[in-house]
């Protein structure tokens, strides 16, 4: 069972870490075995309170030309070119995802990586219940078919993409997968300016893919405050990844946009006061709002000593706090009626008043 899906269909807050391959950095700054590092940052992001984590599974061969440029802000990672530095991270196969996948059911998370291409797309589907398609791939529509022919569900970031974009990818889904799918709105820019962010974004999907679960793949860096993430919240983003480090001064890949454990930490405790504040939406009256109902709200009140037997008149009548006798609202009602008794003025009037 899918833990990310389990948590969406229930509507909770589900939180993505992505070590991608910040676990090269790791172990080089720590004298670390690539593997142990990349369980380490498992077991930090689960103690965190994270639900899952997710890598990155490609060969640089398979993913970018030996010329390709570099997209990403060069005085935080000076690598030129793409292939150049996938190059650097494209060690772990098959056999190291396996144990990462058992690293990750022990530590109670769910495991998922982004394939990037056939060979990884396949060895994986036996260690994870959901496919994750990288933005990069919006416009592989081949791919996409492939991966989605799994029949496992499917989560989709859109960054950089048009929506005929979005809707073409959507539609390749759907003619081969029945699962619900998850959009993740994105902006592909590393780090993502926060005048950037366009989080307004979430919306905008949600009301054009109602039939999807709606997220955020984030590329901001961390603030303290988590307002980004609590933001995107708010206006629907269920589903959040962000990149994942235990050292954000780490230069170089995806550090210096990444959240540290104390950020999971922040963000789960602030995403669960949000959910104190937001409530359920109910259109009623909250328990705790029944002595406020009584008396602060108002009454029909006598505005004169009415003799018993007289028909009640609008003139005879005021409105006072408290709200423990007739409600002003049945004013119409009681202009049809008679003084059982004689009523004092500044008497609050009762049902048992009246005949």
């Amino acid at each position: 069972m899918s833990i990310i899906m389990d948590r969406l269909e229930k509507n909770k807050f589900t939180l993505i870490a992505e070590i991608g391959v910040n676990y090269y950095d790791i172990a080089a700054a720590r004298d670390m075995d690539n593997l142990e590092a990349a369980r380490l940052m498992i077991r930090e992001a689960a103690e965190a309170g994270a639900h899952a984590v997710k890598f990155q599974s490609y060969k640089a061969e398979t993913l970018a030309s030996v010329d390709s440029p570099a997209y990403w802000d060069k005085t935080e990672e000076p690598t030129e070119s793409q292939y150049e530095l996938f190059k650097k991270f494209d060690s772990f196969g098959e056999k190291e995802y396996r144990e990462l996948k058992a690293e990750a059911d022990s530590c109670n998370v769910e495991f998922l990586s982004t394939a990037f291409d056939i060979a990884s797309a396949d060895y994986l589907e036996p260690l994870m219940e959901v496919y994750k398609i990288s933005s990069s791939d919006l416009s592989n529509i081949p791919f996409i078919e492939y991966q989605a022919s799994k029949g496992k569900p499917v989560i989709m970031s859109v960054g950089a993409s048009e929506l005929p974009e979005i809707h073409r990818a959507v539609e390749a889904i759907e003619r081969h997968n029945a699962e619900k799918i998850t959009l993740l709105h994105c902006v592909l820019e590393y780090p993502t300016p926060l005048s950037h962010a366009n989080l307004l974004k979430i919306q905008a999907l949600k009301a054009e893919f109602p039939q999807c679960y709606i997220g955020y793949s984030d590329h901001t860096r961390p603030t303290i405050s988590c307002d980004v993430i609590k933001t995107a919240y708010n206006l629907g983003a269920i589903l959040v990844e962000k990149h994942f480090t235990l050292d954000k001064t780490l230069t170089g890949n995806d550090h210096y946009h990444a959240m540290d454990p104390a950020d999971v930490k922040r963000i789960i405790s602030g995403i669960e006061e949000l959910d104190l504040i937001r409530g359920s939406g109910e259109l009623k009256s909250l328990d705790t709002e029944a002595g406020a109902r009584r008396n602060a709200r108002r009454s029909l009140v006598a505005a004169c000593d009415i003799k018993k037997g007289s028909g009640i008149e609008r003139e005879m009548l005021t409105f006072k706090r408290p709200g423990t006798g007739i409600s002003p609202s049945e004013i119409e009602a009681v202009l049809k009626k008679h003084a059982a008794a004689d009523i004092k003025a500044d008497t609050v009037l009762m049902e048992s008043m009246l005949i």
